[in-house]
């Protein structure tokens, strides 16, 4: 064998020397023939009959083509990883102005992983691995400036190497090397602040990557600020965001180290510099129009109750908002009156030609008190047959500003208004008017039987801007009294969130502001939508004294039940400046208690004085009162009795109270008056019982100190068994909100 190789270094050393003569020779051989292979020897053909756009598309093609090697992929890949690590992330980190923590590049010590803020106690943490384990945080090895150094000129020479070609396989787990995110620091991200900084955060990641090639070796990870460290796959939560974290499928294989180790290093870089945001949530601003609970009052000392009527239905429907949101509604949102008379009942109907209205008092036992009674009190409003109403002139007020942008603002609410146009008559008419930074009249008065062009109008809006509410008001205004006409009814229909930010904002303004218009005939009624800025207390101060009704539409049904179902009652008013007030009996009354109708109080000479304004009944609509009240004597009295009470006086001493009940015929100045006596005859049906749970639902979401040991279970008991008929399931659904408050509560 030696002889062999002993030959083959005598032939090595017995070849010529180069001949520059044969190289010259060689080389103008080479250029011929290149000089010649530039153009082809076949004729041209002529290309008329081909598509007009052939060539180009071909030549884009073989443009293409080459992109599609591996030396380009990587190529591209680094460039395009670097390029975002120096000119996206860099300057955003920067920008932040985050503290710098600046790696020790001489320290042989190991660095010892940081504790997690938020992370379980007692738990290791670090990122999922392919193989289902989790990676801890293990020492990392001590490097010098030199070796680093070293290491990012032999990545740089490996990284422009062609790869050779590998499996499927082998290509996925390169790719999920490569993409790899190192966590961030204990308290922030690196911030490279020179060169040599910005290299060796660079080079820390690179030798990451080199020390997965070792199967027994376990991966290193570095604990990121103020976040658990997920398990293989799963879902992080941040900020109410979810992201999802999956774990490489496998450590890159050495065959395609050459291929990833450019992108890797600069992905590195850029890895170590980022930090996920934050999404701060938007702040809530919503303001409720709210009053202290109504105390319990001494009949001796303050025998007369006065409130003016109240038929809106905001607040059930905030609540019914808040508890399927997952979260108890704010106590200040909670209006009992509100959430009674949300629902339906079949209170008896008034007599024709009667008052517009007929009044019905029941007296039953407390729920939540053995030792005390509830006296019911319903008021039903008489309904007209459609074709008696008369002609409606609708303004839609619509407020286009930036905060109604969302799906459950201005996008329902052009659905909600569409529903009811099924509802109009012919003889209606319908104008739009839209305001955000200013107003402006989008549709001239037109007939509700052009429904294609109120709809047009209506599907045209968009959000954006501020909210310059006061002027849309003027504006809506003006064009009702335009609007007017004999017999005519005139109805401004506002849908906002009531976030009003130019012009007149303030409540008190306002109020004054709508006052002195509906002097003219024109009511104004509130729709409110969205919840983060919803500003009941301006919606309420709107319809209050604008002698209409406040609702909140959180979904669609909801606008079913106000704007179709009960869009008579809604619009058409049937008495105007409705007030209630009940004298007790001192003798069968020593102490009671409104519940709700906090917002609606009245002085007791408010009820005479026809100047004093107060709530609307619309056609069909109902109202129901609850007072608890308790007899002398008993044991449930939280005052002690006066030594020298008012006598009672003579043929009264079977009555709890009197009812008095003052109102206007629509248009008219002067009022009118009901009086009923008040006595315990009566059963209590399933309509009062109903109101009576409801009641207490409300007192249990606002907290009440009055209804002791009384709890959700037995509210749940008295709703369920007092459901009724239930048409609409609006009672199954209160039972449901009650089951849901009451899991929340825990």
């Amino acid at each position: 064998m030696s002889d062999e190789l002993d030959a083959l270094k005598a032939a090595l050393r017995a070849t010529p020397a180069p001949d520059p003569a044969a190289k010259a020779a060689a080389v103008a051989l080479a250029m011929e023939n290149f000089d010649r292979l530039q153009g082809s020897t076949v004729a041209p053909r002529l290309s008329r009959d081909r598509p007009a756009r052939a060539g180009f598309l071909n030549g884009v093609r073989k443009m293409l083509s080459p992109l599609t090697t591996r030396p380009m992929l990587t190529a591209t890949t680094s460039v395009a990883a670097l390029c975002i690590g120096l000119f996206v992330v860099l300057p955003q980190v920067q920008h932040a102005k985050l503290p710098v923590q600046k790696p020790d590049l001489t320290s042989t010590a190991p660095q010892q992983p940081t504790a997690m803020a938020n992370g379980p106690k007692g738990a290791e943490t670090g990122l999922g691995r392919a193989d289902g384990t989790v990676a801890t945080n293990a020492p990392t090895p001590p490097a010098t400036l030199t070796e680093d150094r070293a290491a990012v000129a032999d990545t740089r020479d490996r990284a422009a190497e062609p790869a050779p070609a590998r499996p499927e396989a082998d290509k996925l787990a390169g790719g999920a090397a490569a993409g790899q995110l190192p966590s961030a620091q204990s308290e922030a991200s690196i911030v490279a602040s020179d060169k040599a900084e910005a290299e060796a955060a660079a080079i820390s990641g690179s030798r990451q990557l080199a020390q997965s090639d070792a199967a027994t070796a376990p991966k290193t990870s570095q604990p990121m600020a103020d976040m658990p460290a997920p398990d293989q796959g799963s879902d992080y939560k941040m900020s109410g965001q979810v992201i999802g974290l999956t774990a490489p499928a496998a450590p890159p294989s050495p065959t395609n180290r050459a291929m990833t180790s450019g992108a890797a290093l600069s992905d590195a870089f850029v890895a170590s510099q980022f930090e996920l945001p934050l999404v701060q949530p938007e702040p809530n601003t919503e303001a409720f129009n709210t009053a202290a609970a109504n105390p319990v009052h001494v009949t001796a000392e303050e025998p007369v109750s006065t409130f003016s009527v109240d038929v809106d239905t905001a607040s059930y429907a905030v609540i019914r908002s808040s508890l399927n949101a997952g979260q108890l509604p704010p106590p200040e949102a909670v209006r009992i009156e509100e959430m009674v008379n949300y629902f339906p009942y079949n209170y008896p109907a008034p007599e024709a030609g009667g008052a517009p209205f007929t009044d019905t008092v029941t007296v039953m036992p407390t729920p939540w008190n053995p030792n005390t009674r509830l006296v019911h009190i319903a008021l039903q409003g008489r309904m007209p047959a459609t074709q008696d109403r008369p002609p409606l002139n609708l303004v839609f007020l619509i407020d286009t500003s930036g905060s109604m942008e969302d799906a459950n603002k201005l996008p329902l609410l052009k659905q909600s208004l569409s529903l009811m146009l099924a509802k109009l008559r012919p003889e209606d008419r319908i104008a739009i008017v839209a305001y955000a930074g200013s107003a402006g009249e989008v549709l001239p008065p037109t007939a509700a039987s052009d429904r294609n062009a109120i709809l047009n109008a209506l599907n045209n809006l968009s959000a954006g801007g501020s909210t310059a509410g006061a002027e849309g008001l003027a504006l809506a205004y003006q064009i009702a009294g335009e609007m007017k006409g004999d017999g005519k009814v005139s109805r401004v229909l506002l849908a906002t969130d009531g976030d009003f930010n130019v012009g007149i904002s303030d409540p008190e303004a306002l109020k004054t502001f709508v006052a002195k218009e509906r002097e003219s005939g024109t009511y104004l009624s509130v729709l409110g939508f969205g919840r983060g800025n919803l500003d009941d207390a301006t919606m309420q101060t709107l319809a209050q004294n604008g002698n209409g009704t406040a609702s909140y539409i959180d979904t669609l049904a909801e606008a079913q039940k106000v704007l179709v179902d009960q869009l008579t009652g809604a619009l058409f008013p049937i008495a105007d400046d409705v007030k209630i007030q009940v004298e007790w009996n001192p003798a069968q009354v020593a102490e009671y208690r409104l519940i709700g109708y906090e917002t609606r109080a009245l002085k007791r000479e408010d009820f005479n004085n026809d100047r004093i304004d107060a709530g609307e009944i619309g056609a069909g609509l109902q109202v129901t009162a609850l007072y608890e009240v308790t007899a002398p004597n008993s044991p449930a009295l939280l005052n002690d009795p006066l030594r020298y009470g008012t006598a009672p006086l003579a043929g009264t001493s079977g009555e709890l109270g009197f009812l008095r009940l003052r109102y206007k015929d629509p248009g008219q100045s002067t009022s009118k008056l009901i009086e009923t006596p008040i006595t315990a005859k009566g059963d209590a049906n399933e309509d009062a019982r109903f109101a009576a749970a409801i009641a207490g639902f409300g007192q249990l979401l606002g907290h009440s100190a009055y209804i002791g040991i009384w709890g959700y279970d037995q509210a749940i008991a008295l709703a369920s068994a007092a459901r009724g008929s239930d048409e609409f399931g609006y009672r199954a659904e209160a039972v449901t909100l009650m089951r849901l408050a009451q899991s929340l509560s825990h």
